[in-house]
C-alpha cells in the first residue's frame, strides 16, 4: 500500500497514457478502405470518388474521375450527387481525417455505401499510385 501512495502520480500517468492510446481504437471512425480495397472498387467501376479537399489541392492532383466538392461546401452542394445515390462512394481528403465528416454528411443524405480512403491522398501518393491533374468537375 505504501508503494501505491508513494508512486500515485506515476501510476496515474501510466493509466492516463494507456487510456489515451486506446481512445482512437474505441471511437467510431466510419468505414475505411485500404489502398488495395479502394483500387479494387475503382477497377470494378460504378464507384463515385468524392474529393473533399480545396479546389487548389484537387487541381494539383486527384484520383481518376473524382468529383471535387470541398468539405465546407458539401452540405449545400450535396444535391449535385442525388442521381448517384445507388453507387458506392469513396471519400478522399488529404490525410484521411476530413473524410469522416463527409461520410457522416453523405449518410444523413441517404447514401448507403460510403467509405473513407485510409490515409487519404497522402497515402495514395506515398505508395506511388497515379494521380490525375486537370480541372475540377
Amino acid at each position: 500500500m505504501k508503494f501505491i501512495i508513494d508512486n500515485i502520480f506515476l501510476i496515474a500517468l501510466a493509466l492516463v497514457s494507456g487510456v489515451a492510446l486506446l481512445v482512437p481504437y474505441l471511437q467510431q471512425r466510419g468505414n475505411k478502405l485500404s489502398l488495395l480495397q479502394a483500387t479494387q472498387m475503382l477497377n470494378q467501376g460504378k464507384t463515385l470518388v468524392l474529393d473533399v479537399r480545396d479546389t487548389s489541392q484537387f487541381a494539383a492532383g486527384h484520383l481518376r474521375d473524382a468529383r471535387n466538392i470541398p468539405l465546407k461546401e458539401l452540405p449545400q452542394r450535396i444535391g449535385e450527387l442525388d442521381k448517384l445515390k445507388g453507387r458506392a462512394v469513396i471519400v478522399v481528403c488529404q490525410n484521411g481525417s476530413q473524410a469522416m465528416k463527409a461520410e457522416s454528411t453523405l449518410k444523413k443524405a441517404g447514401f448507403a455505401d460510403v467509405y473513407g480512403l485510409q490515409g487519404g491522398i497522402a497515402a495514395w501518393q506515398g505508395q506511388g499510385l497515379p494521380l490525375t491533374v486537370k480541372d475540377a468537375k
